[in-house]
């Protein structure tokens, strides 16, 4: 039986040695590095991402529930770091915006559960163009190149 316990304190300690080693490399990988989410305890898929020039331009979602409260117009980026499909939309999206001179701004639903329903966000990926603070147009899913570029023209630049 104390041998049983013994082993049980070993694995405890093991464990817990582990989860320490895994939080102080987190922590080291946030160390100079902007991190736009406010908050530390980040999954690890997002803290990959943070010096990627794609996934820059985030905004939390108590930051666009103003925005919209006060009647702006904001393009919407929803996605997760762990999203195949937005793995491969994204690369696409974010530089056709900025080529195109709109803001798009992103949400990552992978750190901020709660923005799934608050923004009722069914999939991933996911952009939602909001006039006067209403959603005005949606597009779901990983498209082609020509539809993204259509949604910004029309639905966002009003080309």
């Amino acid at each position: 039986m104390k041998k049983m316990i013994v082993f049980v304190l070993i694995l405890v300690v093991i464990f817990a040695a582990l989860i320490f080693v895994v939080n102080y490399q987190q922590s080291q990988q946030l160390d100079g590095v902007d991190n736009p989410y406010n908050k530390t305890d980040l999954q690890q898929e997002t803290i990959d991402q943070l010096d990627d020039e794609n996934y820059q331009n985030q905004i939390l979602p108590e930051e666009l529930s103003n925005r919209l409260e006060s009647g702006e117009d904001v393009t919407v980026y929803f996605y997760s770091p762990t999203c195949i499909h937005c793995q491969r939309v994204t690369p696409i999206v974010a530089p056709m915006a900025e080529d195109m001179g709109v803001d798009l701004v992103k949400i990552n639903l992978l750190e901020f559960q709660a923005a799934w329903d608050q923004f009722q966000i069914q999939s991933t990926p996911t952009m939602i163009h909001y006039s006067g603070g209403e959603e005005s147009a949606r597009l779901v899913g990983e498209q082609s190149e020509e539809t993204f570029e259509s949604f910004f023209e029309q639905e966002v630049l009003g080309e």
